[in-house]
């Protein structure tokens, strides 16, 4: 037991069953550590040492782990990087177009499938309780709510656009670079121009 113990530990104590598997852990001995108590599971197909801590943000990690494509967007990119006061109710997550809607019931989600260019550009990799969770960053965040208006609400781009010109460190012409990408530049321009 103490091998497919260290398996778990080096992977910061947390797995999804496959990867386990491949590392060498057997079916059944994932299951035995279940019911040892030595295992808890988290979500579906996602096991932590009973002694690791929880994460500290248990959708993005798990879902990560679930959905390794997952790119966090929108409303759960926005809460991530403080640009709203909106508390996400569902976890965001985009996909690339023609990549199937995972089924899964908790947390809700709403998935988001977007062309490979968007889908590709702004992608943060950020290390949230030993998982790399993938991010878009502040720019393309606040592009993407322009893009998806009618599914976020104006408001809430509106919002995020304010709030990001009030950070440290914006970079305006790296989010028209993204409002381009998004073909949303003349939507987004007369808002960030009354802003400025």
């Amino acid at each position: 037991m103490e091998e497919y113990r260290k398996i778990f530990v080096q992977r910061h104590g947390i797995l999804r069953a496959s990867t386990a598997i491949e590392l060498g852990v057997p079916k059944h001995i994932l299951y035995e550590m279940v019911k040892t108590g030595e295992l808890v599971r988290e979500a579906q197909g996602v096991y932590r040492l009973r002694e690791t801590p929880m994460p500290g943000n248990p959708d993005l990690v798990n879902l990560s782990l679930r959905v390794p494509q997952a790119v966090f967007c929108l409303i759960s990119a926005l809460y991530f990087h403080e640009l709203t006061t909106q508390i996400p109710h569902s976890v965001y997550f985009a996909l690339p177009r023609g990549v199937k809607t995972p089924k899964i019931s908790r947390p809700p989600i709403r998935v988001f499938h977007y062309s490979q260019e968007s889908y590709h550009a702004g992608i943060v990799e950020h290390d949230l309780d030993g998982v790399k969770v993938r991010i878009y960053d502040r720019e393309k965040t606040v592009a993407d709510c322009f893009k998806f208006r009618q599914k976020v609400g104006m408001d809430v781009a509106i919002e995020a656009v304010r709030d990001y010109l009030r950070q440290p460190k914006v970079d305006v012409q790296k989010l028209l670079e993204y409002a381009k990408i998004n073909r949303v530049e003349k939507v987004m321009r007369p808002y960030l121009e009354a802003l400025l």
